[in-house]
């Protein structure tokens, strides 16, 4: 077939590429937006001799890129739709036995690869816009570069993009060739309009669009982060302009988001109104002008909460370039950015991939059926995140998805079959098997609406099911979604209405979301997992006892979005196996007393409490004791003199006997074994004012086998002789020597400092006066003999005249007494 293609500046590049792809099979292609490659690169490579009728699959990051692209190459052929060029995304297919080119969403050519790893009759596969990172992308590369690898050699693999960074998706790629198209875009002026940082984003961008109305010619294209923030512009800008004005997001039908990339009917100026849906692989005719309110939505996967946070936030600096291009692609052409420079130059550059923010759980389980146990053992521009990746893995062995060894199960091969989250494909399967398949394909199916039912899930999949809902575009997804998941579970496509029925099919695909009303007070809920949800109190689940619930906002406090009301019954019945007895003992903190219960629990909620009675209930009550003297503090204890003292002469040897195994008894040590030295001697005791009841010097001298008392009385006596036969108390506080504080005159004759320690280790000698009052401290008593006690004794002589003071006290005899009177 001959055909006149257009001459788009990707044309120059197109020699380079063939040459690689012929001689190497693969090929990263740096083309900028408007330069053609979408549609022309697919249709120049036809009939190249390596592919030999084989077909080309190229992959787009969205449904409505994806039937655009389609629909722009079967319109250069002169062809409609599924002939030479056809597409397939999710419930829509248009292929025929003449198709070559075939345009596809990433999702689906990983199912593709699943089902026949070899891709017969494919010779070519397409990344386009590979720099918008979404999982699906980085995956399918993954699993495309293994099969190239290992299977199918003559498979070819060419990866185009804007703004990646080539060299790096080229090592990826094995140092494929890099070839750079140079065609350009069209100028575009950019002109900064900055709003107020309180302005309703709707309003700032309804207000930026009448702007480029009335400053330019031709349609506007304007950026906004989400469904609920189009709308608004939408009604402001309805009442204020004759523009026809277009909405164009993900969730819209296929009629609706064709008619808003055609031209007006009646001939008038149109206004699209976009998520980053239009960001990249389309080119709208007609637009010359961008307003770019700079916002964008994404997930987040919260680990804590285990669920999505959707996050509002600015635009990086290639996606602002990537809208402004908008503007150049079909002539010279302007973009308002509502922000200013300033803000500008602190855009990041890049946006965040899917595979470091996103939840791993379905990625994880694709990688176990494709017999991957650990992403290493594939090709990925970027490692996914270490936590979300152990995170994924667990929840899959939960789930009985993949074994000990991260080997994908019978059961997690019939999960991979289904398109849907583990989570819900669980759901699917258990409810199959209890005769509920039908209402879990709607219930799965609501589930992946953003409100579901906004609040109610029940409510929700009752208006479903009932074709009453208030969104029809909702109702037409829903309503596909749901007959292919019942197709795929052999079950009917319609099903009866119960909410009762409902609640229990989430509650066993998030058993960890059941949630029980704390005490009186509504809207405030525990959850299995132990933290916190709240619903607004006027909201009519706000009374519920328990619910199911299937989305929150992560917190804290969590924000239910979507439950339904659960049945304790039916709690009890259905998740018995999850449902555990155990003693409970906890110190409580207001009642400095142990508090000692047997519970039964769904994880961190108390179904029912009885007092706990019996031998079983001693060690946790111990426990819960010990746990209490930690958070009163050692001071807690009884202490004596006596037990503060042997815990000094303990630490003293401690320190002169390193060598020996004397155990660490300050108080830090203390409290870290308390479990070992004063638990056996707990028994009875539940409350604070049973420590006093405690003989703590005998549970402490306990700690130590008899041998160690025997050396603690020998090494560091309590007591010491003197020479007058007196036993004279030591007082130990390393880590200084320990203190022996007696009178002058019992030492008369003592020519040496008394030691203990098997005489390692000398007292320090506190002389006393004959009224108990200091008069000398000296380590060195020699010394003082020889030195200070001729001033002592000069000093004191006057003042007790009854008592010795000689003048050779190492010849005078020790006394405790005065002399007679009158001598």
């Amino acid at each position: 077939m001959k055909r006149a293609l257009p001459e788009l500046p990707v044309r120059e590049a197109l020699p380079a590429l063939r040459q690689a792809l012929a001689g190497d099979g693969r090929a990263v292609l740096a083309a900028p937006p408007g330069s053609g490659k979408t549609t022309l690169v697919p249709l120049e490579l036809l009939d190249e001799p390596w592919l030999r009728g084989q077909r080309i699959v190229m992959l787009e990051p969205r449904r409505v890129a994806a039937r655009a692209a389609a629909a722009r190459m079967a319109q250069l052929l002169g062809e409609p739709v599924g002939q030479t060029v056809g597409y397939q995304i999710r419930f829509e297919r248009k292929v025929s036995a003449a198709t070559r080119i075939e345009v596809v969403t990433e999702g689906l050519l990983a199912r593709r690869l699943q089902a026949d790893p070899e891709l017969p009759g494919v010779g070519l596969l397409i990344f386009d816009e590979f720099h918008e990172r979404s999982l699906d992308a980085d995956l399918a590369l993954a699993l495309s570069l293994d099969v190239r690898a290992n299977l199918n050699p003559d498979l070819r693999l060419l990866v185009m993009s804007a703004t990646l960074d080539t060299q790096r998706v080229a090592r990826l790629l094995d140092e494929a060739p890099v070839v750079q198209s140079g065609g350009q875009l069209y100028p575009v002026d950019l002109r900064y309009l900055p709003q107020r940082s309180d302005a309703d984003h709707g309003e700032a961008v309804a207000h930026g669009v009448l702007a480029a109305l009335a400053e330019t010619p031709g349609d506007v294209l304007a950026f906004l982060p989400g469904a609920r923030e189009i709308r608004g512009a939408q009604r402001r800008l309805e009442s204020r302009t004759q523009a026809a004005i277009h909405p164009l997001y993900g969730e819209l039908s296929s009629a609706e988001q064709d008619a808003a990339l055609q031209p007006d009917r009646q001939g008038r100026r149109k206004v699209i109104l976009a998520t980053n849906i239009a960001q990249t692989s389309l080119t709208v005719e007609g637009v010359t002008t961008v307003v770019d309110g700079g916002l964008v939505r994404v997930a987040r996967f919260d680990l804590g909460a285990g669920a999505n946070r959707l996050e509002t936030q600015r635009v990086s600096r290639a996606s602002a370039d990537q809208r402004a291009g908008r503007a150049g692609r079909l002539g010279p052409g302007t973009c308002y950015r509502l922000w200013n420079r300033d803000q500008q130059a602190s855009l990041t550059a890049h946006d965040t991939p899917e595979i470091l923010a996103a939840d791993l759980s379905r990625f994880a389980l694709e990688l176990a059926s494709w017999g991957a146990a650990d992403p290493s053992q594939l090709a990925f521009l970027d490692p996914p995140a270490p936590a979300s990746w152990t995170y994924a893995r667990d929840l899959l062995r939960e789930l009985g998805a993949v074994d000990a060894q991260g080997r994908i199960t019978r059961h997690g091969r019939e999960l991979a079959r289904l398109p849907a989250a583990p989570r819900r494909a669980q759901l699917l399967l258990l409810a199959k098997a209890r005769g509920l398949g039908a209402l879990a394909a709607w219930t799965a199916a609501a589930l992946e609406e953003r409100d579901g039912g906004a609040g109610d899930l029940a409510g929700g999949v009752q208006a479903y099911l009932q074709g009453r809902a208030a969104d029809p575009n909702a109702l037409r997804r829903v309503r596909d979604s749901a007959r292919q998941m019942a197709r795929l579970i052999d079950a009917p496509e319609q099903a009866a209405a119960d909410d009762r029925d409902i609640a229990r099919l989430v509650s066993w695909a998030y058993p960890e979301r059941i949630a029980r009303r704390r005490g009186s007070q509504h809207g405030v809920y525990l959850c299995e997992d132990g933290g916190e949800a709240r619903i607004g109190e006027r909201d009519p689940l706000a009374a519920s006892e328990w619910l199911a619930i299937a989305h929150w906002d992560p917190g804290p406090p969590r924000k239910i979005r979507l439950a339904a009301a659960l049945r304790e019954e039916d709690l009890l019945s259905d998740h018995a196996e999850r449902i555990a007895e155990a003693p409970h003992c906890r110190w409580d903190a207001q009642t400095a007393a142990v508090v000692s219960e047997t519970q039964k629990r769904l994880g961190a909620i108390v179904l029912e409490r009885r007092m706990l009675r019996g031998a079983a209930a001693a060690e946790p009550i111990r426990a819960a004791m010990i746990e209490g003297i930690r958070a009163l503090g050692l001071q807690a204890l009884p202490w004596s003199e006596a037990a503060r003292q042997w815990q000094a002469r303990v630490l003293s040897l401690r320190q002169w006997r390193p060598e020996e195994d004397w155990p660490d008894v300050s108080d830090a040590g203390l409290t870290a074994s308390l479990e070992t030295w004063l638990g056996p001697f707990l028994d009875g005791v539940t409350r604070r004012d049973h420590l006093a009841r405690l003989d703590l010097m005998e549970i402490l001298n306990a700690s130590l086998d008899y041998a160690q008392q025997q050396k603690l009385a020998r090494l560091a006596p309590t007591h010491m002789d003197v020479p007058t036969g007196s036993s004279i108390r030591l007082e130990y506080r390393p880590p200084e020597k320990p203190l022996l504080s007696v009178r002058l005159q019992e030492m008369f004759g003592c020519a040496r400092t008394p030691t203990i320690n098997d005489g390692r280790t000398g007292v320090v000698l506190e002389l006393l006066s004959p009224g108990q009052r200091p008069v000398a401290i000296t380590p060195d008593l020699a010394g003082f003999w020889a030195g200070s006690y001729a001033d002592v004794k000069k000093d004191m002589k006057g003042r007790y005249p009854r008592h010795p003071w000689p003048d050779d006290p190492l010849e005078a005899a020790p006394t405790r007494r005065a002399k007679p009177r009158g001598t």
